[in-house]
This record gives C-alpha cells, structure tokens and sequence, in this order.
C-alpha cells in the first residue's frame, strides 16, 4: 500500500450513540494480500491502550471474519489472504458486540478510576493503560496501594455508579481544557502539540474530563461492579492495578 490512500471515516467517533450502532456498509479503498482498508467503518483500531474489535465484513464473496484492526488514518482490517475484495467492492460490517460493548464499560472505567485516583491520593496521575475484554489494567505514578486504598476507591467507584452520572463527548481547546484540569491529570503533555482541537470525554459535571478517541458507554450506571485483581509494581514509584466489571 505505498501510493496514498484516503483516510478512514471512524464512525465511532462522532457521538457516544454512535459507539453502539454495529452495522455499516462501506467501500474497499485498497487491498493488500490479508489487509482491508474501507473508506468508513465502525470497527476500532488497536490505539489509545483499547484493544479492537473483531467481527465480519459481508462482500460479493460471502462473510470475512475480521480477526485484527489497525492503523490510524487508514484502518486496516484484517480479514485473512485469500478475502478475494477488490478495490470498489461494496461490503456490510459487522463488529462483535459483546466484545465492543465490554471494551465501552472497561474504558468508561479506567476514567472514573483515573479520576478517583488523582482526588483521593494526592494526584496520582495515570501513566498508561491497557483495555482488554475481560482484565484491565492502568498504571499510576506516584503510588503505593494498599488494602485501605484499594478499599476507599472501590466505595469511591461504586457511590459514583450509584449516581448513574451521563458520559458525554464534546471538542474541547487545549487552553479550555487546562483552565478546568491540571495538565496532569488530562495527561495532556502525551498530546501532540500540533492538535489544538480535542474530543473531550466527560464523566458528569468534571467528574473526569480527558482527551480520548475510544469507546465509551453513555451512562456510567451501565458499568456495574468492580473487583480489584491484583496490583503490581513497575519501578521508580509506578504501581500497575488490575481491574475487571461483574
């Protein structure tokens, strides 16, 4: 795929309703031996420590089981060598929901987490994370936890579901950002400082407010308990904690 190619349409990206639509139809854009690029889609690529989705694309030739996506303008689905698309080729995708709609409830959580984090223990600040189906992990720096922390921010989590608070994206300055958060709890030095416009997910009124292009939930009542699996510890003050939704 040397010669240029348009960028993919995310149509995850407008709203938080669009992260629950699971069908769309689409164009082939380019093809490359088991790579697919469509001119939209609603699958998400591997990116921001959110793993992506997996699901079908129906073509002229029958179903193609999308096994890996990737790539940030042009999003490639992997659909396996011998997927017989061509460049015009009209197809219907569908993305697995169970899997998008765990990925939308742990990413919801990883923010209200991060934001209880940085209020309760002296701005701790979350400096990486990674969002699976069934286990996820954030890590954060400066931090030891200990069975009273861990205590304290589950009852922290679990008064915030009670409250089933609205999630919400708008588009958001740098410099609006800064005036409401602190630089480091938005993480906004990670930010290129090409990027002046950003999505803006907010849980209640600034309850956590973070750039981010994942999926997410739209109510926060949607994510149901969660249960601590263990921490670890990644050097010079960082601790990894590791988390799952029942």
């Amino acid at each position: 795929m040397s010669k240029k190619i348009p960028a993919t349409k995310k149509l995850y990206l407008p709203s938080i309703e669009s992260a629950y639509e699971t069908e769309f139809t689409a164009a082939v854009i380019a093809v490359d031996e088991n790579q697919v690029i469509l001119n939209q889609t609603l699958f998400y690529p591997l990116g921001g420590g959110q793993n992506w989705d997996t699901g079908v694309l129906n073509g002229p030739n029958g179903d193609l089981t999308v096994t890996e996506v990737r790539g940030r303008a042009e999003v490639q689905h992997f659909v396996g060598e011998d997927h017989q698309l061509e460049i015009g080729d009209e197809v219907t995708g569908r993305i697995d929901w169970d899997r998008r709609f765990a990925h939308m409830k742990m990413h919801t959580a990883q923010h209200l987490v991060s934001g209880i984090v940085y209020e309760e223990f002296n701005g701790a600040r979350t400096v990486g994370n990674q969002i699976h189906q069934d286990r996820s992990r954030i890590d954060f720096n400066p931090i030891k936890f200990d069975d009273q922390k861990l205590e304290l921010l589950k009852q922290k989590f679990d008064e915030k579901v009670s409250e089933r608070l609205e999630v919400s994206i708008k588009e958001m300055t740098r410099e609006e950002i800064n005036s409401i958060m602190p630089p480091d709890r938005t993480n906004m030095d990670l930010m290129p400082k090409s990027v002046k416009n950003l999505r803006i997910i907010e849980i209640g009124n600034q309850i956590d407010l973070c750039p981010c292009a994942g999926t997410h939930v739209r109510n926060i009542g949607e994510l149901g308990e969660i249960e601590f699996l263990g921490k670890k510890s990644k050097g010079k003050g960082t601790q990894r904690l590791s988390y799952t939704l029942r």
